[in-house]
């Protein structure tokens, strides 16, 4: 190998490592959404991996830049929550750990839904929404917002021009919130049960390479958003070859370890993730995944576009 190709592949692997979000390279903010501040029942910890998603945080140099979506872990610990607010554009809670409520708030009626591990809710444009950990356990969950740079929250019912009580509900009356039900005809039961996701009533998709599909939010899932997301399951052993898109996309990974590897100029590298460990994979960059570990790997994939795959996968 010459001087100069030992530099190009260099350079490949460098731009592949500053594109890995490392769980264990990272730490948590307790001062990330300065709303809370002072506010001790709103405290609630993110860790950013791409932009900086809901907090003004955005020099923060540890995080990979954003393009068409954001992705951040949220830690909140037991009996505090979020206060209702709203978005200009949509932005999903894939729950990790833990039981998290999420109300949605519209011309007074509040509707309240509890998530699970794996459960997803994408939460509508301009819809006043909040969350409230009433578990016996912390929640962790990743949120993304679907655009790079999203605007401040809007609030509603925060603690600081809202009494207590009302703003722990998230803006309802005591005793007046309702439990999510998609059979209710009431117009936020119904808005409400287009953008959630529940994990086990999800369709299973299984490509004919070898790997599993859920589509969340897309074609084949809620159509609203604007960009998709799936889970994807590999198999021990199952592997794709190098393919492109015209958008960037991410795998976050939550069990297992994936290898993903990247290609140019006839130059490949590759890299091992583990639990918590995130790639951002460039717009127009050839890459592909492989699971080389014994366990098979669950993978939460976000796309900068809600269209419907068009990849080929090929077996590798």
């Amino acid at each position: 190998m010459s001087v100069i190709e030992k530099i190009e592949k260099t350079s490949l692997e460098q731009e592949l490592r500053a594109h890995v979000g490392r769980h264990v390279d990272k730490v948590f903010d307790w001062d990330a959404f300065p709303s809370n501040k002072g506010y001790p029942e709103l405290a609630r910890a993110q860790m950013r991996y791409i932009g900086a998603g809901g907090s003004p945080k955005v020099n923060d140099n540890s995080t990979l830049k954003p393009d068409n979506f954001t992705l951040s872990l949220i830690y909140k610990e037991v009996g505090k929550y979020a206060a209702c607010h709203s978005h200009e554009i949509e932005e999903s809670f894939l729950m990790i750990d833990g039981v998290l409520t999420v109300g949605w708030e519209l011309n007074g009626d509040v509707v309240e839904v509890r998530l699970g591990p794996k459960d997803m809710i994408l939460n509508a444009r301009e819809i006043g929404h909040g969350f409230r950990n009433d578990g016996v356990e912390p929640v962790l969950m990743s949120v993304s917002v679907d655009v790079g740079k999203p605007l401040p929250p809007k609030y509603h019912f925060h603690p600081k021009d809202t009494e207590a009580e009302l703003a722990r509900n998230l803006g309802a009356a005591p005793g007046k919130a309702q439990l999510f039900d998609p059979k209710n005809p009431q117009e936020l039961h119904q808005i409400m049960s287009k953008y959630v996701v529940r994990y086990n009533e999800t369709p299973t998709i299984w490509t004919n390479t070898g790997f599993s599909r859920k589509v969340y939010v897309g074609a084949e899932g809620i159509v609203e958003g604007a960009c998709r997301k799936e889970m994807l399951g590999v198999p021990s052993g199952v592997g794709v070859k190098g393919y492109v898109r015209d958008c960037e996309d991410a795998f976050f990974v939550l069990e297992g370890n994936l290898t993903v590897g990247w290609e140019e100029n006839g130059e490949v590298c590759e890299v091992e993730l583990g639990p918590r460990d995130l790639v951002k994979n460039p717009a127009g960059r050839k890459h592909w995944f492989r699971n080389n570990g014994a366990k098979s790997v669950e993978v939460w994939h976000l796309v900068g576009s809600a269209k419907a795959e068009n990849i080929e996968f090929v077996a590798d």
